[in-house]
């Protein structure tokens, strides 16, 4: 009987310390629940969010589990529950997952979506972030600035995460490390989808930052491994580096515009990562500042950025450098890196008289350098013989001016497994091997979210006729979806009563040869809104309805902050008699708005009493412009009493490398003439980074105006004609190539298209060897 008894107390306990252990998952469907939840958890539970929309969810997850029982927040199914609105996450506590949540359709009402703490004083620790989403969860306001993902105390975890889209100020994923506790903290980064990022036009559009220039002398230890960066564009530093002892080590990097920048801090690795530039513009590769710097085994293949976002760029420093500023180059090694057909690679970049110290004690070895078409593709901008050069590689028809440290080889490029060209050759003793834990769209992110561009291009719908009339156009753009193509009626007359709205791409034109004219009686015919772009084709458009108001324009952006940047093109159009007592433009944007391109081609402009693209609204000097890329080519303007462009870049900073302007092949025909013309000008540009005004007439005109800023920019003004027109002025003390201000009369012929006689002076003028001014007729 006593044995019996105690069977039965044996078998009583084990039912009990098995119901008091056992796991419990905590559905709730509500934030109160949620935090109801949150006062039962145990080690080991789950709470499980119910699939639906959260809208204005702002969770607390603050628990504590332990390493052999974590406490986990997942979503019921992943990808079905969906936090909307103001909604955001904070993770505070000990041993916690959150899995499969997705942020969209709303932004955080703080300074952070996800955040690893709750306070200075109480962060997460040995916790895990993983297959969540975060897509366009933007505020709409460009300029407010938001994280992402903000990462706080120790060894935590950041995995298989979908993070794209973001539009407004703020650095999308930021290690911090402003607490003793959040130093030191052993973090990992690895295995996200880091998706598109376009151009902010500011500073502050960074994919990843590890600490900042106020603790760029601590040791962080984070290690950010097999990451893909896709087209992640938001300024110059894709990653920003402002720590020490952090490594980067099998992360791919495909289209971006900038570079994996060491910006502060010491004993940084950058090991086997992939770098595709595709030949797209401003692509770079690695930038190094600071000291004990470790480049290797990395593999860059068209990459075509220059200055700061160069295939490899090492920078010049202050002697006696703040940490906050840029700290020499000192015991750096940059070895065993492969490029393939890569446009640029920098020593001393930046010198200036600030930064005058050459790096020293640092190495380039062991690297292998091929390309197809450019010889050299090295530049000095300072002193390198702190710079050891050995054992380098180049291809049979590449050369530099370095005197030693360089061999030529017959190289052949062989695709390995997935598709990379690798040089070979019996000259390279090392073979090259992209590692097998090198990045990929595929084994990244949430593998069950889509990675798909859903972006709408223009010229990509459906073709629609639409009649002449009276807003007639109006009327049918509420029958488009984006990317249509609306048909105008050949000579047809279109009467706008009311301003057309473009909230998606669209494209209006005219097929024939005989332009459709519109006439609009509001202050504008097209307003560009948020998510639209527009493109206009051989059609005339005509002032002459317009009302005497000040700010009247063809086109505007909307006065609100968009958050998308658009795209704008003109082509083979007509503006003319927009003449009123007050400055009528065809292009007037507003603050807090960017495109990414403005072309404006084959076009005339005649009797317009303001500009053609006012572009200067972003006037508080700390970087920021309105577009990126603006081509003016090919036009005939006459009788503009405004500047014809004016475009405007304040500030010094140096983090975007725009705008990027080209005017070429355009006649000036008496421009900048008006009493209202404050730039008093026929162009007015301040801080412009890229220029080339080129092969284009200047009669009866004024000055074009240029103020230079911000380090380096690259400016030509080249073989322009100037009759009877002011030459131009430059002010600031950048360099500028300016060649061939010919003072010549055009002699254009009587047929009033601008085309010049058989024996103008101007005829084969041209950079191109073509003509001076318009290529074809107007």
């Amino acid at each position: 009987m006593r044995r019996y008894h105690l069977l039965f107390l044996s078998f009583f306990l084990c039912l009990v310390y098995s119901f008091t252990t056992q796991q419990h998952a905590h559905t709730v469907k509500n934030v109160a629940e949620f935090t109801e939840a949150l006062q039962k958890v145990q080690p080991g539970d789950s709470i499980v969010l119910a699939n639906g929309v959260w809208m204005d969810s702002e969770l607390l997850f603050e628990a504590n589990g332990t390493a052999e029982k974590p406490i986990t927040l997942i979503a019921e199914e992943k990808g079905k529950v969906i936090l909307s609105g103001a909604s955001n996450l904070r993770i505070a506590g000990n041993h916690l997952i959150v899995k499969g949540l997705v942020f969209k359709n709303g932004y955080t009402p703080t300074n952070a979506v996800i955040s690893f703490r709750k306070s200075r004083e109480q962060m997460a620790n040995n916790s895990r972030l993983t297959e969540c989403v975060i897509d366009n969860f933007n505020n709409p306001e460009r300029q407010v600035q938001d994280y992402w993902i903000t990462i706080y105390g120790k060894n935590n975890r950041i995995d298989h995460n979908h993070i794209a889209g973001k539009k407004n100020l703020g650095v999308t994923m930021i290690v911090g490390l402003d607490t003793e506790e959040s130093r030191a903290n052993n973090h990992q980064i690895d295995h996200n989808y880091f998706g598109p990022r376009p151009t902010y036009g500011n500073n502050g559009g960074e994919t990843l930052r590890i600490g900042t220039s106020h603790h760029a002398l601590e040791k962080s230890n984070t290690v950010v491994e097999s990451n893909y960066f896709d087209r992640t564009n938001g300024e110059h530093e894709i990653i920003s580096n402002k720590s020490c002892n952090n490594t980067f080590k099998y992360n791919t990097f495909f289209e971006c515009t900038g570079t994996l920048t060491m910006r502060h801090g010491n004993e940084t690795l950058v090991d086997g990562n992939v770098f595709i530039g595709n030949n797209k513009p401003s692509t770079g590769g690695v930038r190094v500042i600071n000291e004990t710097q470790t480049v290797i085994n990395n593999y860059h293949i068209g990459l075509t950025g220059y200055r700061f976002r160069g295939a490899f760029v090492m920078m010049n420093g202050v002697p006696d450098s703040p940490p906050n500023r840029y700290v020499p180059v000192i015991d750096s090694k940059v070895n065993n890196n492969t490029f393939v057909n890569c446009d640029n690679i920098l020593f001393g970049a930046g010198s200036d008289a600030e930064r005058s110290q050459a790096p020293r004690s640092s190495e380039f070895s062991e690297n292998i350098i091929y390309n197809d078409t450019k010889k050299d593709i090295f530049t000095f901008d300072d002193d390198i013989s702190g710079i050891t050069f050995k054992n380098n590689i180049m291809g049979e028809n590449s050369e530099t001016t370095i005197v030693e440290g360089f061999k030529n080889a017959k190289i052949k490029l062989v695709k390995d497994k997935n598709g990379f060209p690798i040089p070979t050759s019996n000259k390279i003793k090392t073979k090259v091997v992209i590692s097998p834990n090198i990045a990929t769209k595929e084994n990244t992110g949430a593998s069950w979210y889509s990675k798909a561009d859903n972006t709408v291009a223009l010229n990509s719908g459906n073709t629609i006729n639409v009649a002449a009339g009276i807003n007639t156009l109006y009327d049918k753009v509420k029958e488009t979806k984006a990317g249509d193509i609306i048909i105008l009626e050949d000579g047809g007359t279109y009467l706008l009563t009311k301003a057309v709205k473009i909230k998606y791409p669209l494209t209006f034109k005219t097929l024939g040869k005989e332009k459709a004219t519109i006439l609009f009686e509001r202050m504008m015919a097209f307003e560009i809104e948020n998510g639209g772009s527009l493109s206009l084709e051989n059609i005339t458009f005509d002032g002459s309805k317009s009302p005497d108001y000040a700010g009247n324009s063809v086109i505007s952006t909307s006065k609100k902050s968009m958050i998308d940047n658009y795209k704008l093109f003109i082509d083979r159009c007509e503006f003319k008699d927009m003449i009123v007592n007050h400055s009528f433009d065809v292009l007037r944007v507003s603050k807090g708005t960017f495109a990414d391109t403005i072309s404006i081609q084959n076009s005339s402009f005649k009797n317009i009493s303001g500009t053609i693209a006012a572009l200067d609204t972003e006037t508080d000097d700390i970087g920021a412009y309105n577009v990126e890329y603006f081509i003016m080519k090919n036009n005939a303007i006459t009788d503009l009493q405004g500047a014809a462009l004016r475009l405007y870049r304040g500030g010094k900073d140096e983090s975007t490398f725009g705008p990027f302007l080209e005017m070429e092949h355009n006649v000036f025909d008496h421009v900048g003439y008006g009493s209202k013309n404050k730039y008093d000008a026929t162009v007015s540009l301040n801080g412009v980074q890229e220029t080339a005004i080129k092969n284009n007439i200047f009669k009866d005109s004024k000055a074009i105006n240029m103020h230079l800023v911000v380090g380096e920019p690259i400016v030509k003004v080249l073989n322009n004609a100037l009759s009877n027109s002011e030459k131009l002025m430059v002010t600031g003390d950048q360099k500028y190539e300016v060649e061939n201000q010919w003072e010549l009369a055009p002699e254009f012929s009587e047929n009033g298209n601008y085309s010049l006689n058989a024996d103008s002076p101007l005829k084969g003028k041209g950079t191109d060897g073509k003509d001076l001014g318009l290529l074809k007729n107007q």
